[in-house]
């Protein structure tokens, strides 16, 4: 089965609190004179305390289009991105040279030579590396490219593949737009990035893993039909406007419980031998509509609900910092299972089955 060797995760260089987030927002994307409560209370009831920016927040208002909102996300990028990268190759105690394969998955920005290949030379990878960038799977590609990683090993046993997450999303925040949707996203979303190495079958990291993580027992994808326009993207001269339906929530649980109970009853499990839960933190009401649905024990997402307050919601990147964060707080016994899931714009769910 494929190992994850290592997960590591890097954040924009720029910490504020959610208080400040706020008045930046709120002089930028309402009007003069505007009525303000709406923003506060999403800001208030977002339930983050602190997030991470690439750029300092008086920096944001000069953005003026889309040209140079996408030029400060390939500047940003690459740095993050190869601290992400370098980071997860330390730890699993691999070299840059023995990498076979790289995924690399955003949805805040756009590069064609893409990300990953601008940072092969960067980070000393072999010029015949294999390259996927993804581009448009949102919240869903961290989970989605660890899966995708599962695949690729699975033919290729002997191969070590990383996947790459790199989301900054405060570029995406829209000027002089005090929709509902928008001030949303500016009370949730942070900057960040992160990386995980995975090793086929027949492949071991070089300390023997003896600090490795789980390995991937399978994959399940769903997407749910005719709900397109639920979340994703309108692609303005501004940039990448949010669409974002009250109806997520619901979606989640209208689909997952079943989608969940149906993936683990094909290996024999249900919902109570699942000893660790990884999930994407993409809100507190989705958070909430998920621990509803699956019934969870009390507990079950603190690691999530802790990134959430800490962080943000980094988009791909935020289900990638929650599994670090796992690994470096639990160890749980051989065998044990454990579920990654995350949803994104499909709407499409996405389920990780892991054993330690």
């Amino acid at each position: 089965m494929t190992r994850i060797a290592a997960v590591h995760g890097a954040l924009a260089p720029h910490r504020h609190s959610q208080h400040d987030i706020t008045e930046m927002v709120a002089r930028t994307c309402l009007p003069e004179g505007a009525d303000r409560r709406v923003l506060d209370r999403l800001h208030g009831s977002a339930r983050v305390t602190t997030r991470h920016t690439v750029l300092p927040l008086d920096r944001y208002a000069a953005l003026d289009d889309f040209g140079a909102v996408n030029d400060a996300f390939i500047a940003a990028a690459l740095p993050l991105g190869a601290e992400a990268v370098t980071g997860a190759l330390d730890a699993a105690r691999i070299s840059p040279r023995d990498v076979d394969f790289l995924m690399f998955a955003s949805v805040t920005g756009i590069a064609a030579p893409s990300v990953d290949a601008r940072l092969v030379g960067l980070l000393g990878l072999r010029p015949d590396v294999r390259r996927v960038p993804v581009f448009g799977l949102g919240c869903v590609a961290g989970a989605a490219g660890i899966a995708r990683l599962h695949d690729y090993l699975l033919g290729r046993p002997d191969d070590i593949a990383v996947l790459l997450s790199v989301e900054l999303c405060s570029l995406t925040f829209q000027r002089d737009d005090p929709s509902p949707a928008n001030l949303v996203a500016t009370a949730l979303f942070g900057d960040g990035a992160a990386a995980v190495v995975a090793c086929g079958a027949r492949r071991r990291a070089a300390d023997g893993d003896a600090h490795a993580g789980p390995v991937v027992v399978d994959t399940r994808s769903h997407l749910y039909p005719d709900t397109e326009q639920a979340m994703g993207w309108d692609i303005t001269g501004s940039g990448f406007r949010i669409v974002l339906d009250a109806s997520v929530p619901d979606l989640v649980r209208k689909n997952l419980g079943a989608d969940v109970e149906t993936f683990l009853a094909d290996h024999g499990l249900t919902r109570r031998d699942i000893t660790v839960w990884v999930c994407h933190p993409g809100g507190p009401k989705v958070l909430e509509a998920i621990e509803e649905v699956l019934d969870l024990p009390d507990g079950a997402l603190d690691v999530t609900w802790r990134s959430l307050a800490a962080v943000g919601n980094m988009s791909s990147s935020s289900v990638l910092h929650v599994l670090r964060d796992t690994l470096a707080e639990r160890r749980p016994p051989p065998g044990s299972a454990g579920l990654l899931l995350a949803m994104g714009p499909g709407f499409c769910s996405e389920l990780v089955l892991l054993r330690w």
